[in-house]
Order: structure tokens, then sequence, then C-alpha cells
């Protein structure tokens, strides 16, 4: 790979072909037109249809305290949201963060309503704006000093018109915000993870291998985080910190919901008069709930009727397509080829191939996820102070990029909507102005911090020229 130097960008700004100073570059912004994501895998037979179709109105279902006004049971006593699809619906169920109002987006995020809904007596925290994503908040450490790390609910039950006599207390947003104490994690896009949940430890194993002397003339590292027990790589969540699909529902939905399940079936802030409910709110049907089933309350049932909400949710995750890139263009081809050649693949990863499958045409497959899935240190720029399993304060899964076309909000705590800021912000010296092409690398007032392991890579990406830059956002918001 190619490695810049101050001499030969100095010959390519003489000759022209560099420009500095030149017209800004736009993200584009989200991909207009269908959201080509939300449905079923192609391949799926009859059987693996249905459970689908069952498994995303579960998804959809909408919790109060016990079930006595929104259809669903187990809310709080703390709580995020009320439904998985009130986190997850940009562009389709199932997708990222909602928020951004606009004419193709209309809807406010839902965090902001859902504070006083049924009652409640919550305020909106400082960080959740009509405009801005869904988010959750993370203390960084306990009052004694000692590492937490854990998502406090932004939201409690008290006032509800179905929780009477709960007087629990929301955090004290303020005070840790002012402590500079609070991390945000915004929701991840679902679709397609079933593929990457089928990739074998060897296969990604070996898909950063490939790349090691090429990361390695970057100063790119990667490592995978793994499960503590059998050692094999743990792949969802913002710091790959969860191993697999029904292990990442069923923690979101104790986590974001507060709804306990056999998976999680102890009650997060289980304080006198908060608790409503049985342990565990959610479980495996003895009986089919169903009530638009023939089937209705007796033990016979489909494997989506008899199964727990968590379980569900997994198998929506699990059978569900990948976003669908647009077609190509000439200039998102030159994108394409740019994102390789500057090392943006080199963690991105364009393809890897699923192992053999249960699921009818899904084993075998070659599919795009934009990502090694490995860990990388993001320096202090993006540092979160959080360890998850072997993840450190600074250290984050690559972030898949299939689907970003259409995504309203980025990195782990949405902090943009803007995609090249996004991109920027993956250096150390991420304060460089729109348009200020810093060529040489040598005067950014940050440079004794440079230790992100992106940092080699958004050097090569100052020095492309405008127009080269707008055709690499242009890839990234076909994808």
């Amino acid at each position: 790979m190619k490695r810049w130097n101050a001499s030969s960008v100095a010959l390519l700004v003489a000759v022209g072909i560099i420009s500095i100073g030149a017209s800004a570059q736009k993200d584009p912004g989200p991909r207009p037109g269908p959201a080509g994501a939300g449905g079923p895998y192609p391949t799926l037979n009859a059987n693996e249809l249905n459970f689908f179709n069952q498994a995303i109105l579960r998804f959809q279902e909408v919790n109060s305290v016990s079930g006595t006004i929104e259809d669903g049971n187990g809310l709080g006593p703390t709580f995020n949201g009320n439904s998985c699809a009130m986190c997850h619906t940009q562009p389709a169920i199932g997708g990222a963060a909602p928020g951004l109002i606009s004419p193709q987006n209309p809807v406010p995020n839902p965090q902001v309503a859902l504070a006083t809904l049924d009652g409640a007596t919550n305020y909106v925290p400082s960080f959740i704006t009509a405009n801005g994503p869904v988010r959750e908040a993370r203390f960084i450490r306990n009052p004694d000093g000692s590492p937490d790390g854990g998502v406090h609910g932004l939201y409690t039950i008290a006032g509800r018109t179905d929780a009477p006599g709960c007087t629990l207390a929301q955090p004290n947003f303020p005070q840790q915000l002012a402590a500079n104490n609070v991390i945000f994690r915004i929701p991840t896009p679902l679709f397609g993870l079933g593929l990457v949940e089928n990739t074998p430890d060897a296969t990604l194993r070996a898909n950063l291998n490939a790349t090691q002397a090429a990361r390695f003339q970057l100063g790119i590292g990667g490592t995978f985080n793994t499960n503590g027990n059998d050692g094999t790589i743990t792949r969802f969540g913002w710091k790959a910190q969860n191993k697999s699909l029904l292990l990442f529902a069923g923690e979101a939905y104790n986590v974001e919901q507060g709804v306990s399940t056999e998976l999680f079936p102890n009650e997060r802030s289980a304080v006198p008069g908060c608790v409503f409910n049985q342990t565990p709110e959610d479980s495996s049907n003895m009986t089919n709930g169903n009530s638009s089933s023939p089937n209705f309350n007796t033990t016979v049932g489909t494997v989506s009727e008899m199964l727990a909400d968590f379980e569900n949710f997994a198998a929506f995750m699990r059978l569900s397509a990948p976003a669908v890139p647009a077609p190509p263009t000439p200039s998102t081809q030159n994108g394409a080829n740019l994102f390789s050649k500057i090392g943006c693949a080199l963690c991105h990863s364009p393809s890897l191939t699923t192992g053999a499958s249960v699921f009818t045409g899904m084993g075998g497959e070659t599919y795009q996820p934009y990502s090694d899935f490995a860990l990388h240190h993001m320096g202090p720029g993006l540092a979160d102070g959080i360890t998850q399993g072997a993840a450190g304060p600074d250290q984050f899964r690559t972030a898949p990029l299939w689907g970003i076309g259409q995504r309203l909000f980025f990195l782990h705590d949405g902090r943009t909507s803007d995609l090249l800021q996004a991109i920027k912000e993956h250096g150390s010296s991420d304060r460089w102005s729109s348009g200020d092409y810093d060529h040489e690398g040598d005067h950014d007032h940050r440079s004794s911090q440079r230790n992100s392991e992106a940092d080699a890579v958004i050097r090569n990406f100052k020095l492309l020229s405008p127009s080269q830059v707008q055709d690499l956002l242009n890839f990234l918001r076909s994808l």
C-alpha cells in the first residue's frame, strides 16, 4: 500500500492534482427512497418465513408495567424505552436510532414523550432532545471512584397509573453530567445479524490475519473480545461484548425496558413499592397466549407463540436480511476504490462468509458487513472510559457500515449526524475544520496525542482531493 509523504504531496499540489482550500465537501445525507431493509432473508422456507413474520410483531410490542395499559408487560422499574421498535426504526423496523426531524423523517425522538406517558412524572434529561438520537446513559465511575460502566435508566415508572405507590427517583443526571461521569450509546442496526452470528471464529481470525502486514504499516492493531468461559469471539454491541443474538436480546430487554427474563431473571432497581410482577416477567409460554390463534389457551402453538419475547427478538434479528445498497455509479465506484486505497477497508472488511446454517440459504453465504468485528483503540477523542470484557476504555468494535447510507446518527454516542465529521472523529487529531486539509500532517496542535489506530488512515483521507472526498462520501451513502 502506498505511503503518502510531504514531498509527494507538495508535488501533487504544485501540479494542481490536490487543491488546498478548494470547495468544502458535504455529506449528501441519508439516502432517499425505499428503505431496502427490515424484511426477511430472501431464501427462507415457508416455516422460517412464518417464524420471522411472527417474531417481528413481537419485536414491535409495546410494554406497560403489568399489561393493563399497553399489551406487553414488565416495564420498569427503570427503563429507556417501552418497545424494541421504539429504538430501532431508522430506516425500517430493526434499524438504527430515530430522530433528526426532517421532511423525510418527521417523527421526533420518542424518548421525549415517553417521559410522561401514562402519567409518569419523569423529567427529560438534557441530552435527550426531539431532534437528537435515542440514547442510553452509562456512568463511568461509582460514587466511591470504582469503575461503574453500567446503564442507568433514563426514566422510572413512578407516577404511572399502572404503578401506584412507586416513588423511585430518576438518576441525578445534571449532577453526573457536571462531574463528567456520563457517556452515551445509541442503538445499533440489527439487519442481517444472523449472518454475523453464523460466521465461524476461524473465518474472523483468518480475515484479521490476512491484513496483518498492511495494518502494521499503518499502525493498526486489532484484537477480538472473547467470552471469558470458552474463549470464543463475542461480536455484538459497540464493544463486541455479547456472544450471541439471544444474549444480546435478553440483555437489552432487561436493561432498556426493565423486563426480567429467563436469561436475566433478576429485576433491576427492584425497590419496595415498584415491583408488580412475578419473576421472570418474560418466559417460555406453557399455553398459547396468541388470542388470534386457533390454538389459543392450549399447549399447542407455533415456535414463535410458545417462545419468550426475547427469543422472538433474537429470531427476528437472526432471520432478517441485510440492508440493500444502492446501484453503483461512477462516483460510488471510485469512492469504493479510495475506501480501500487509503486503508479504511483494513478494519471495515468488505466481505465475510458464513458457516453451515440450519436456516435455508444462509450457509456458506458471502455478505458485505464492512467490519472485521475486532476491537481497535480509537484514541482520546472517542474513548468513553468504559471497559466491557476485553474491550478497554478507548476500544470499540469496528462498526459495520452496511446500511450506513440511511442512518441519521454516527459514532457510539450519536454525537454527529454528519458523516464527514464522523470520519474525522476517527483520528486522535480530529479538530480540523471542514475544508482545511493539513496535507503535511505536522502542524496539528494535538499531534502529541495521536494514538488512535485510525490516525494514519485519517492522514491519508486528508490527502484526498475535494472530488475524491465527495466520491468516498457518496460511496458510503450508497451502502
